[in-house]
């Protein structure tokens, strides 16, 4: 099974404290997630996400109902933290959240590492409709952040 990678990073307004804050609260994963997958946080072992939390989340891929459960595997407080997923449509899914404070505000980067289940099949299928969503669902969480954490117009030099 191939191993597959997806990178994000964007810069947005703010602390890493504040940007952090908002991520490590599970219940803003269905702010950030499309409605087209109807997505919502079932349960979380904790208030505030840390090293151990187990969340389930529900969605519809397509016409196709699911559950998801993950489990925090790293975490370092205002830094990065990483979800693992434990049940869920993938082969095997690993979720870095990284958060860096750079000049006019915070670099926050996302790195997922994924495998597709049914070997030819799920590469089949990862060329045809998986990775491209995968995308839209990151480009839509790219812009919802970035509105939600609008940096301050910086003056132009004269």
């Amino acid at each position: 099974m191939s191993r597959h990678r997806l990178e994000r990073r964007q810069v947005v307004g703010g602390s890493v404290r504040e940007a952090f804050g908002f991520f490590k609260d599970p219940m803003n994963l269905e702010v950030i997630t499309p409605p087209w997958l109807r997505f919502r946080v079932v349960s979380s072992s904790n208030d505030v996400v840390r090293l151990g939390t187990e969340i389930t989340y529900h969605l519809r891929w397509q016409v196709f109902p699911m559950k998801w459960r993950s489990r925090i595997s790293e975490y370092e407080e205002d830094r990065l933290f990483a979800d693992e997923m434990l049940r869920g449509p993938y082969a095997s899914w690993y979720h870095w959240h990284y958060f860096e404070e750079v000049p006019n505000g915070v670099a926050v980067t996302d790195v997922v590492e994924y495998r597709l289940p049914f070997g030819p099949l799920g590469s089949l299928a990862h060329g045809a409709v998986v990775r491209r969503q995968l995308e839209a669902i990151f480009d839509y969480r790219y812009q919802t952040i970035d509105r939600l954490f609008r940096r301050p117009a910086v003056p132009e030099s004269t």
